[in-house]
């Protein structure tokens, strides 16, 4: 189904004032500027960290970075507007400086804390709570014309796995995207990224449904982007922790690829990049 509808769906994004071309995947490489995401391989809090590991990741091919200051890992800490945005701002801005050819993406789901470090440089809204936990962003995204991240996840990051429970996850998260989507639009938003939220209020049984469905996302004519990096759907089943799940997120990874994915958000760029080399070889084997 992937081959049938890819070239159907939206295939540039407006960034910056710069068409993406997403007929071809391309990578998002995640910066965490906090001290507890689930995976210390990704905390770069702090100015410095953050400039370095976006330089690596730059180099190594990825065509977006996407910084966090609020840590949504399952139970994480509540944190204050005030201390995710004096995370968040200095390093947009220093990000920005360095390399202006970036494209940044800014992880939260506070209006307030989006358009501030939209203001300073950044291009695109990643938001988990698809506007569910702040009532302006939806009116902030149309407002301000920046591309749109829309995920799928109940709760919040503080109960999120005590709600991971449904009768058909696929039709569930389905429709929630279109009824999500058709509010963006009426709006006025123009460009949209869908996420199903892998490892957001779902078990690893949940995501691996989502996953065998994927490609009936492309109904939607919509970007797909797909976040499963290092997270438990690979190390439950592969075993150990989220140190030991790079072998099992880039399998997973090309999987998603010929599901029609055209994001992939991810901690090790490198090795995605090659993913999605390999699998443009072999797109239509």
């Amino acid at each position: 189904m992937a081959k049938d509808t890819f070239f159907r769906k939206k295939a540039t994004l407006n960034a910056g004032g710069s068409l993406i071309d997403l007929s071809s995947p391309k990578v998002m490489g995640i910066i965490n500027l906090t001290p507890d995401s689930f995976y210390a391989g990704s905390r770069k809090p702090g100015v410095d960290n953050a400039l370095l590991q976006a330089e690596k990741m730059l180099d190594e091919g990825a065509t977006f970075l996407d910084l966090g200051a609020y840590s949504s890992r399952p139970g994480a800490e509540d944190i204050s507007v005030q201390e995710e945005t004096d995370r968040l701002l200095p390093v947009v801005e220093a990000i920005h400086d360095a390399f202006p050819q970036a494209v940044l993406s800014v992880d939260t789901f506070r209006a307030k804390v989006a358009e501030v470090a939209i203001n300073a440089g950044a291009h695109i809204i990643n938001d988990i709570s698809g506007g569910q936990l702040d009532a302006d962003m939806f009116a902030t995204v149309a407002r301000l014309q920046v591309p749109y991240i829309l995920m799928h996840m109940k709760g919040n990051p503080q109960n999120m796995q005590q709600q991971a429970q449904y009768e058909d996850v696929f039709a569930e998260v389905f429709d929630y995207f279109t009824d999500r989507y058709h509010q963006l639009k009426q709006l006025g938003v123009h460009d949209v990224i869908i996420d199903p939220g892998f490892g957001f209020a779902k078990t690893p049984e949940h995501g691996y449904a989502l996953m065998s469905r994927l490609q009936e996302f492309n109904m939607l004519q919509l970007p797909v982007l797909v976040g499963i990096s290092r997270k438990s759907i690979v190390y439950k089943i592969t075993g150990g922790k989220s140190a030991d799940a790079l072998n099992g997120t880039t399998a997973l990874n090309t999987i998603a690829l010929t599901k029609g994915a055209n994001i992939l958000r991810v901690h090790d760029v490198k090795e995605a990049v090659e993913a999605i080399k390999i699998w443009e070889m072999c797109r239509y084997c």
